[in-house]
Parts: structure tokens; C-alpha cells; sequence
């Protein structure tokens, strides 16, 4: 849940952590995900067909990825913050029964833009899911 106070950009510093937030894999989150991105490939949804491509379950499309790294980085900042580019790249994949922790850092500020650059990663039992960076501009 995103948190009601907003992050100043006077309050934050380089090298400062994000808090993890530790994200179930369910077959629901990877099924409502795809459906809501309008993703229809069959991997995402049916297991069978997942397991004819060799995976061992159905898997997680990128879209759910991009928006639960919003998601933990919008915890931390807050409403007020504005995204102004997010940047990810996936790796192993999410499978149900697992469960993926994001982790972050703040990299790099601007003062004169405002803007805030974070550095995240969500990894799983297999190694990252995800890593990327976010850049946001805070009151």
C-alpha cells in the first residue's frame, strides 16, 4: 500500500536504502496480471501450455514486472512523487510459490531538476528478476 506522506527531495541522500518489500509469486498475481495488461499469451495463464515451452509453471509478463517496480518504489517516495522515466530488465523468472524481494538505493540527485534517481532489484530463489532504475521528480 503506498504510503500517505510523500518523500521531500530535501530528505533524501544519496546511498540511502528503500526499505524491501517481499512480493508472494501466486498463480492470481501472474494470471490478473496478464489479463490486465491485455497479455494473452497463453504462458501466462495456462499451465499446460507454459509447460510445452519448458517452464515449469506459468510465468510473470513484464508489464506485472514494470508495475510492482513502480509499486516499490511509489511505497517509498510516496504519492506526490511524479515518475519521470523507469528503466528495467528482466532476468529469472517469476514462478508460483516463490516470492520476489525488492531492494533499492537512492544513486543520484539533482537540485536543480529535483529529481531523484533510484537503483532497484527484485530478486527471487533463482537469482534477479528484475533490476533497473527509476527517476523520479519530488516536491
Amino acid at each position: 500500500m503506498t504510503s500517505k506522506n510523500s518523500k521531500r527531495f530535501d530528505d533524501v541522500r544519496p546511498g540511502e536504502a528503500l526499505p524491501e518489500l517481499a512480493i508472494p509469486i501466486t498463480v492470481l498475481l501472474i494470471n490478473s496480471g496478464a489479463i490486465a495488461t491485455r497479455d494473452y499469451f497463453p504462458g501466462h495463464h495456462d499451465k499446460d501450455a507454459a509447460q510445452q515451452l519448458g517452464s515449469p509453471h506459468v510465468f510473470m509478463n513484464i508489464l506485472t514486472t514494470s508495475g510492482l517496480a513502480q509499486r516499490f518504489v511509489e511505497d517509498w517516495a510516496g504519492p506526490a512523487v511524479r515518475f519521470k522515466d523507469l528503466k528495467i530488465k528482466l532476468g529469472a523468472p517469476n514462478y508460483p510459490g516463490d516470492t520476489m524481494t525488492f531492494s533499492g538505493e537512492v544513486v543520484r540527485t539533482d537540485a536543480a531538476s529535483r529529481t531523484v534517481e533510484v537503483a532497484l532489484k527484485g530478486k527471487n530463489s533463482m537469482g534477479s528478476h528484475v533490476t533497473g532504475s527509476a527517476t523520479l521528480v519530488m516536491p
